[in-house]
């Protein structure tokens, strides 16, 4: 996967800038990336409960918050009421982008005034989600290319911007999470 900012990417000076966006907190920060330091093995558990609405329309449940809604286009015998699956992992991928680049332009002190990421994802189904379609290999189903590209503007030269953001595509827990292999256990319930 390649991240770089795009070519119509405005110079921004720190004179011409005039709001930026809301910032987090610094100090907390900080004090995170010491924790993490200190326990470099640490980790935490994500859990989703999901469950079928109809058809292939899902709502996954995620703490107390409103149900993520994911749903198939008509080609796909969906009703297309929400994103597809394979959206939202996009979806989840360019959050998480912008987390970590928020994050280490706090951490060098830039303050962002613009930040948006474009995702696409090449992916194809021909097997059928293995129901009498095309005979494929793992490797051969799940997106088989991912873009991005990233708006990005601050009080910061270009170069440091790209920095920023390839720094953080780095150390993007869902970025590396499809670039690498994931233990993967599935059982019945």
């Amino acid at each position: 996967m390649t991240l770089a900012t795009p070519a119509r990417a405005a110079e921004t000076s720190q004179s011409s800038v005039k709001t930026f966006l809301r910032a987090i907190d610094r100090n907390g920060l900080e004090a995170f990336a010491e924790k993490g330091r200190n326990n470099p093995a640490s980790r935490g558990t994500n859990k989703v409960h999901t469950v079928v609405d109809g058809k292939f329309r899902t709502l996954s449940y995620v703490g107390d918050h409103t149900p993520v809604v994911v749903d198939e286009p008509p080609h796909l015998f969906g009703q297309d009421t929400a994103p597809a699956p394979g959206e939202i992992v996009l979806s989840g991928l360019g959050g998480c982008l912008c987390v970590g680049i928020t994050a280490v332009a706090t951490h060098r002190n830039v303050k962002l005034s613009k930040l948006e990421i474009f995702l696409e994802g090449d992916i194809g189904n021909p097997a059928a989600w293995g129901a009498g379609g095309a005979l494929k290999q793992p490797l051969e189903m799940g997106f088989q290319q991912i873009r991005v590209k990233v708006l990005i503007e601050g009080d910061a030269p270009r170069e440091v911007l790209d920095e920023i953001v390839h720094h953080a595509n780095r150390y993007s827990p869902v970025a590396n999470t499809l670039r690498n292999p994931v233990a993967f256990a599935i059982d019945l319930a």
